[in-house]
């Protein structure tokens, strides 16, 4: 599987912004995609989340503001930013978890910097 990611930048606090993430390769037994963060000097963290069934889930700290959705003719999963904080700034990353029958292996996008500073 692998993860094409697009979007981020820079935004003023109270902004938006949007992150997609393409799958391709062997996506048939993807079971759920979703976006983890890392700031400088932090563990990497759940922003959201979203299962084949349609489920989502999200970080505490994002719950309200972002909204995690899915495409899933094109197998696009789309992360809409709003209200962002300057505590929101760190390297966004795509992720996507896919059975292989009895275990899972989970595949990470190259990572897009998100930046919120006036």
């Amino acid at each position: 599987v692998q993860l094409a990611e697009s979007g981020g930048g820079v935004v003023q606090p109270g902004g938006s912004l949007r992150l997609s993430c393409a799958a391709s390769g062997m996506i048939y037994k993807i079971v759920s995609m979703g976006w983890y963060r890392q700031a400088p000097g932090k563990q990497r963290e759940l922003v959201a989340s979203i299962r084949r069934s349609g489920y989502t889930d999200y970080g505490d700290s994002v719950k309200g503001r972002f909204t995690i959705s899915r495409d899933g003719a094109r197998n696009v999963v789309v992360l809409t930013m709003n209200s962002l904080k300057p505590e929101d700034t760190a390297v966004y990353y795509c992720t996507a978890r896919r059975d292989r029958g009895g275990a899972y292996d989970d595949y990470w996008g190259q990572g897009s910097q998100v930046t919120v500073s006036s």
